[in-house]
């Protein structure tokens, strides 16, 4: 971090936030973190992640630590370990997955109910990803499936995104620093 960055951090005007980036495996999340950092720091190529990985990215006014957690089956339960340092949550779902809608809906509930997370008001984005495909379902859709309207205790959003071309991306970022923003800290 640069001298102007920890500056601006120290006078308030630049807030860095840890978000955790959580999904099943093979959702697009890795795809996702690497199309918000700037392009001469983007990876060629994205190999799927074992247990986690930290990312960094910066808007005008945050900079965001992301948590990358793997989504395999076998490190799902290394999640909470990073509940109470996460202030945001981007939860990513593949929309064409349609037979593990089911396991997103299971890992979401388990999230929302834990200790850590249960009586935070962190905000939520929801990444319905890779509309590129055919049979995609729609972000509608897949917000039915997963029951959103039921979270009433945190704010949430839901956006279609291409993480391939990074369509939809920015929409979700921009929701997701106006409301940490207004968080009181």
């Amino acid at each position: 971090m640069g001298l102007f960055d920890k500056l601006a951090a120290w006078l308030g005007l630049k807030k860095e936030v840890n978000v955790l980036c959580l999904g099943l495996d093979n959702s697009g999340k890795t795809t996702i973190i690497n199309q918000l950092k700037p392009s001469n720091a983007q990876a060629q190529d994205i190999v799927p992640t074992i247990g986690f990985s930290i990312e960094k990215f910066k808007t005008s006014s945050l900079s965001f630590t992301v948590f990358d957690m793997s989504g395999q089956g076998r490190y799902r339960n290394l999640w909470e370990h990073y509940y109470k340092e996460g202030q945001a949550i981007i939860f990513v779902i593949d929309s064409v997955d349609k037979l593990r809608m089911v396991v997103a809906k299971e890992e979401l509930e388990t999230l929302l109910n834990h200790p850590d997370i249960k009586h935070r008001r962190i905000p939520i984005l929801f990444f319905a990803n890779k509309m590129d495909v055919r049979d995609a379902l729609s972000s509608v859709k897949v917000s039915q499936l997963l029951c959103l309207e039921n979270i009433k205790d945190k704010p949430w959003h839901i956006c279609a995104t291409d993480a391939l071309k990074g369509e939809g991306l920015q929409e979700g970022v921009d929701w997701l620093q106006d409301q940490i923003k207004t968080m009181k800290t």
